[in-house]
This record gives structure tokens, C-alpha cells and sequence, in this order.
């Protein structure tokens, strides 16, 4: 009996010795699997979507005025509401009554007025109206003159449509300028309300390049404007379905888009078609680069002797000398941009007389 006692607990601890010496032999090799390939990842294999951080929204962009809502119009009385809306209709479709093949005059040179302000001048940034009626009339270094909304719709007329003024008496004009006061309804006077006219966007340390504008043109806008930045004509043949944006049938060196920043600040958050300042496409040196290579192209020109009687006032991207600054024609167009500014900054007082009225 005793010695079958014995034999048990020698078995006993003979199997506790082994379980032992296995435990210890699995560390071993624990140890040394994390030593040679470290620890073991037991994840899950399913992708796993990285939380991302709260994005401040750009200040730029939040809270832009906007047209006033259709409905307001049934405040306005019959005459004024008949204005109005031959006025939107003649922003709309500018070319089938004023066109080469208009049903009232022939004045413009087929391009509608909404070609250039974009959804008959209601869209935020997309070079609109609303401010037009609150800040006019006013000054302007151009003309050297008090301008009211008559003239400055008709310097669009002969500069951005290469057209005729029309007479501030009729009926055209009229309801454009109705029209106008209309989507300035509500602005308070002599404000621009965020999201008016266009975007003015951040200036490149060098200057614009036309060459890397003319690959942005062939991958962006040839699709609609063509190779030769001709347009598509619209099938009724008075108007463009895409604007020509060089050429005969263009806007003149005399227009507000023939400044690169302008016409920059235009492409940025409205081109290609389609785009708006919620889903831009270009990046800033792309909006440069194109603007300064579709203004680098030929178009018609325009008698500017009269323009800036204080040469001082011209702005730092108007391209024609001369200048009360010491920098040249070509960098006034292409850049770099921020020498101008500052000399400007610089002698903001000063004034020189266009040499070329003194001749007049």
C-alpha cells in the first residue's frame, strides 16, 4: 500500500514537473516571437475610417447675400414689376434684342450680358449685382467723374459687349436699371454685402504665366470655348451658348475682365461650367495663369484716351501706360503684383495728370 502511495505521488509530481516545464517552454517562445517580430496585431481587418478634426469654415464663404426671393415681386406695382422683368429678360438675353441679329437694335456684339454676370447677375461671386444700386451713384478713378447706374451700364455695353450705349430714356435701359435696383433690395446704402461682384483672391509672389495658362485653358475651358477661344454659337445664331472669350466677337481691351485679377478672381469660383465658390476646381496659380493667358490673346480694342484723368488712380493691374509708378506695362499685367501695390500704398496721395487729355 505504501508503495503504491509512493509510485502515485512520484506520478503526480512527474506530471507537474512536465506541465511546468511546458508552461515555461511557451514563454520562451512568447518572448521570442516578440522579440524577432514584435507584438502581434490583432485588429480587425475591416478598413477603418480616420475621424478627422473640426475644419474652421472660411469666413469668406459663410453667410453671402443672396437675390431677393421671387415672391417679394408681388409688392412691386404692375408698371415696375413689367419693368423688371423686361429688364432680367434683356440680362438673360442680351444678344436676341440687341445683337448683331437683335429684335430692337444692333448695338452689341452677340455675347448676353449673363454671359459675364452669371445667372442674370444673381450668383454669389459670380460677378452680380447686388451692391450696384446701394453704392452708386459714386466716384470713379476711371472716368474722374460722379457715374450713375446709367453709365455704368453702358460702359459694359461698349466695353464688355464691344458695343453702343443706349439712350438713358428708353425703354431698354430702363428696365435694366430697374431690374438692377430690384436685386439691390434690402442692401443698405453704401455697402457691398459679402458675396457681391467678385472674389478678390490671394496674389502669386511671381508673376502670371501665360504658357502654363494655355495647358489650365486646353485641360479646363477648350471644351466649351474651343481651341481659338471662340465660343459656341447657340442654335438660334444670335447669341453663344459658350461665350467667345478672344477674338472679334469678344469682350475689349477696355472691359473689368481684361484685368487678370478680375478675370481670376471670375474663373476661380465660377469656371469650369458649372462650379461655384462651394466647389472650386482651379487652384489660385491655375486662375491666374489662365486669366493672364486668355488676356494675353487678341480681341478688339477700344479708344482709352479719356480714361484715368489721374493716372495715379489706375489700378495696379490695369495694363496700358502710362503710369505715375516707375514699373512697366508688362509687369502692371502679369505681375509680380505686390511691388505696384506697395509703391501705391506709398503715394496713395499722389496725383498726375493723364498727359494724353492735355492733348485733347
Amino acid at each position: 500500500m505504501n508503495s503504491d502511495h509512493l509510485v502515485k505521488k512520484l506520478l503526480f509530481s512527474l506530471r507537474l514537473l512536465m506541465g511546468l516545464l511546458i508552461a515555461a517552454m511557451g514563454l520562451l517562445f512568447v518572448f521570442v516571437y516578440f522579440y524577432l517580430f514584435g507584438k502581434p496585431d490583432f485588429k480587425s481587418e475591416e478598413p477603418v475610417t480616420e475621424k478627422k478634426g473640426y475644419v474652421q469654415p472660411d469666413s469668406n464663404f459663410v453667410g453671402l447675400w443672396t437675390a431677393p426671393a421671387d415672391w417679394r415681386m408681388a409688392q412691386l406695382d404692375p408698371e415696375e414689376l413689367k419693368a423688371v422683368n423686361y429688364g432680367k429678360e434683356l440680362i438673360s438675353h442680351t444678344a436676341e434684342y440687341l445683337g448683331p441679329n437683335g429684335s430692337v437694335k444692333h448695338i452689341s456684339n452677340g455675347m448676353n450680358c449673363q454671359n459675364c454676370h452669371l445667372q442674370a447677375g444673381t450668383q454669389p461671386w459670380g460677378n452680380n449685382y447686388f451692391a450696384v444700386q446701394a453704392t452708386y451713384p459714386k466716384f470713379r478713378e476711371r472716368s474722374g467723374t460722379k457715374e450713375n447706374q446709367v453709365k455704368r451700364v453702358n460702359d459694359c455695353l461698349e466695353r464688355s459687349l464691344n458695343g453702343k450705349a443706349l439712350d438713358s430714356a428708353s425703354r431698354e435701359m430702363k428696365g435694366i436699371v430697374a431690374y438692377i435696383k430690384w436685386l439691390g433690395t434690402g442692401v443698405p446704402q453704401k455697402t457691398a454685402p459679402k458675396g457681391s461682384g467678385i472674389f478678390k483672391i490671394k496674389g502669386l509672389k511671381r508673376a502670371c504665366d501665360p504658357i502654363a495658362g494655355k495647358i489650365v485653358y486646353e485641360q479646363k475651358c477648350q471644351s466649351c470655348h474651343q481651341i481659338n477661344g471662340e465660343g459656341v454659337a447657340a442654335a438660334d445664331g444670335k447669341s453663344y451658348t459658350y461665350p467667345p472669350l478672344w477674338g472679334k466677337n469678344s469682350y475689349n481691351v477696355g472691359a473689368g475682365l481684361y484685368r487678370i485679377s478680375n478675370f481670376a478672381g471670375y474663373v476661380k469660383y465660377n469656371m469650369p461650367f458649372g462650379v461655384t465658390y462651394q466647389n472650386p476646381q482651379l487652384t489660385d496659380e491655375e486662375a491666374w495663369d489662365v486669366a493672364a493667358y486668355v488676356n494675353s490673346m487678341p480681341r478688339p480694342t477700344k479708344d482709352l484716351s479719356k480714361d484715368w484723368p489721374n493716372i495715379a488712380g489706375k489700378p495696379f493691374d490695369h495694363p496700358f501706360g502710362p503710369y505715375a509708378d516707375p514699373f512697366s506695362e508688362k509687369q502692371h499685367k502679369y505681375g509680380p503684383y505686390k511691388p505696384i501695390k506697395e509703391w501705391k500704398e506709398k503715394h496713395k496721395d499722389i496725383k498726375i495728370k493723364n498727359p494724353s487729355l492735355a492733348q485733347l
